[in-house]
């Protein structure tokens, strides 16, 4: 049975991680920007810890882990493996196994950084050809890298498997309970940060934690529509479906929105709020990631730039007078690709 969170669980995550996150700013365009808009925001999240809003969801695991009464980290008073990296002593002397996730993007920066905030050691699975940039990063950050097959699915398989023998947490990349609520924050401080006057959000989805988080937020006072490329449709495709499926997923974004399957806790938070899709084909998402950057100086990935794509290509059609924030929710780019 999965968990679906709920405005508690925002809230209880903004009070767990509020010393560890940044209130990333928001940038309201001049007025008459994008008619028939009255207004347009850009929260611009990738001024985030590791350049991305997967800090949020990573900090509220780990620290959620942490609380007396809440999931615990395996300890035990057993060495093995404290020569891979992983095992550090707690002030017992027991041996503490730390955090694991499976990542070469985002989710394993986000994890990498959070665990070195508390101590912990962490260790990161990615596929045998993930950008060498972000391996850099990854090991930059302190975690014990390991690369093991050739998609994320190896890479997910073999996180899991280590993290079942050794105790430690696992932290997945979109689909915990506590993953989904820490990106839920982000919602709450848009709302704060527009006056509650945004009718909708344009969000990037892959695998949907960051769309389960603000959806959930915003319940009630707003609505969410997910941006997702033609090439990489898991919300649309489960909505049409009833259900997550697995879908083919390639595509300029496919490095930061490379889920192949919309997470469980998204399809339900979807299906409760009433969560919307529109797709966007690779040519609208460079051509708004240019535009990012042309008309505003703004540099971001081509996933969160599909949230974008979506207002600016006309899949998404807004009603006159409409109200509306886009999240630009991740940086880790090269700048050199922007034309």
């Amino acid at each position: 049975m999965v968990y679906v969170i709920d405005l508690s669980d925002v809230h209880a995550a903004r009070t767990r991680i509020d010393a560890f996150v940044r209130r990333t700013p928001v940038l309201e365009l001049d007025p008459g920007s994008f008619p028939p808009l009255s207004r347009l925001w850009f929260k611009l999240e990738y001024f985030q810890h590791t350049g991305s809003f997967k800090a949020r969801g990573a900090f509220n695991r780990i620290r959620t882990a942490l609380e007396p009464a809440g999931p615990s980290f395996s300890v035990s008073s057993e060495t093995e493996g404290a020569d891979d990296g992983l095992a550090e002593p707690d002030s017992a002397g027991h041996q503490v196994s730390g955090v694991v996730a499976a990542s070469g993007g985002n989710a394993g920066l986000a994890v990498a950084y959070a665990a070195a905030a508390h101590g912990l050691p962490a260790q990161v699975f990615v596929p045998q050809n993930a950008p060498p940039v972000k391996v850099k990063k990854l090991r930059e950050l302190g975690a014990h890298v390991v690369q093991v097959g050739t998609k994320y699915a190896d890479a997910y398989e073999a996180a899991t498997a280590r993290a079942t023998d050794s105790g430690a947490l696992f932290c997945h990349a979109y689909d915990q309970p506590e993953i989904c609520a820490g990106q839920g924050t982000l919602g709450l401080e848009l709302l704060e940060q527009t006056g509650g006057d945004v009718d909708t959000i344009l969000v990037a989805v892959g695998g949907g934690g960051l769309m389960a988080g603000v959806a959930t937020a915003v319940e009630g006072r707003a609505r969410v529509v997910g941006a997702e490329p033609s090439s990489a449709p898991t919300l649309n495709s489960a909505l049409a479906a009833g259900g997550p499926i697995d879908v083919g997923v390639s595509g300029v974004a496919a490095d930061s929105l490379g889920a192949s399957r919309l997470g469980e806790i998204a399809y339900a938070v979807a299906a409760r709020t009433g969560v919307g899709s529109v797709l966007v084909d690779d040519d609208d998402i460079v051509e708004a990631r240019r535009l990012l950057w042309q008309n505003y100086r703004v540099v971001v990935e081509h996933g969160p730039a599909t949230a974008f794509a979506a207002l600016v290509s006309g899949a998404y059609r807004p009603a006159d007078g409409e109200r509306v924030a886009v999240v630009l929710s991740g940086a880790n780019t090269d700048p050199s690709t922007l034309g």
